[in-house]
């Protein structure tokens, strides 16, 4: 492996990041890029080192023998960039994780928080769910996450940091000839029969899957078998459209294909969002980010829970608790 005169810190970043998930992807995603972009930065560092850092195959990415010598230091040059610039006066980036690219209500906190602190950067991460992120904040892979906060094990809760966002209305995705598509709104009792899909299976939002499994005790509403593990909305789309089950969601859910969105009453159900972040960590970004979920709860009575409202008592807890 031979060393260039000079090597993008961007590369390196794009190589640790790939070399953290195994997974293109997954990647890209993390780092807010196209796949095609983030596989072009990966081939040029490589053309550079004069290595190969991946070996790639339909089922698998791994690390060779180059790539694990050169990990180390790779974290060690970023770390020292994080750290120049800290000492320059310059906060570094905050990784922002909002779960999945559609989901409106981290993402309007995210874009009210930039406007809040234009001169800091706050980059967007989507890691699918607060399971998953929980450990990667705990880690320091990540700065901050959005979800379910009583849903993570009180192991992860206990070196976590938290407020209150949203309770946010759910809803359900359902094929567009399904006999409930034609309602406004589905009571939960007219799903009584159904199979829904609420992620189980999916290691990365097990909070979500145990809200559901909740509000479906007792109403005949059956939990869907997991499915293949759908990385990135088009992968998404293309099993759902295979299994046709429908699809518990919240009402800032993005459209799918041949499906429509309706909210579900009688209770409405309600999934309850936090901010997430270590224990102890100080950024302005995160207090731009503190600012802006209180003022957008203020404005749009994020943290009011409707008379007709269904949240678990646990959560409820939780989410009054400081």
């Amino acid at each position: 492996m031979s060393a260039p005169a000079h090597l993008d810190p961007r590369l390196l970043r794009a190589f640790v990041t790939v070399a953290d998930e195994l997974h293109f992807t997954r990647a890209a995603a993390r780092l807010y890029v196209a796949q095609q972009a983030l596989s072009r930065d990966v081939r040029r560092l490589e053309r550079e080192l004069g290595s190969e850092l991946f070996v790639r195959t339909t089922r698998r990415v791994t690390l060779t023998a180059d790539g694990e010598r050169l990990l180390p230091y790779a974290r060690a040059v970023l770390q020292a960039q994080d750290d120049l610039l800290a000492a320059a006066g310059q906060a570094r980036p905050l990784l922002v994780d909002l779960n999945s690219p559609g989901l409106r209500t981290p993402r309007r906190v995210l874009l009210r928080a930039r406007e809040l602190a234009p001169e800091h950067e706050l980059m967007a991460r989507y890691e699918s769910g607060l399971g998953y992120a929980a450990a990667e904040l705990l880690a320091g892979r990540l700065d901050v996450s959005f979800g379910r906060y009583a849903g993570l094990d009180p192991a992860l809760r206990s070196g976590l940091g938290r407020q209150p966002v949203r309770y946010e209305p759910m809803a359900v995705v359902l094929p567009e000839d399904h006999p409930l598509a034609s309602l406004a709104e589905v009571p939960l009792a007219a799903l009584a029969g159904e199979t829904v899909y609420a992620g189980a299976g999916n290691p990365r939002t097990p909070e979500w899957t145990d809200l559901a499994r909740q509000l479906f005790r007792g109403r005949g509403i059956a939990l869907a078998p997991p499915v293949p593990l759908a990385v990135g909305e088009e992968e998404f789309q293309r099993v759902m459209a295979r299994t046709r089950h429908p699809i518990l969601a919240v009402v800032d859910f993005p459209a799918l294909p041949a499906t429509v969105l309706r909210p579900l009453v009688d209770p409405v159900p309600l999934s309850p969002v936090s901010m997430v972040w270590r224990k102890g960590m100080t950024h302005p970004g995160l207090t731009a980010l503190r600012r802006a979920a209180a003022a957008l709860g203020a404005e749009e009575g994020w943290l009011r829970v409707p008379e007709e409202g269904w949240i678990p008592a646990s959560d409820s807890v939780v989410m009054a608790s400081p």
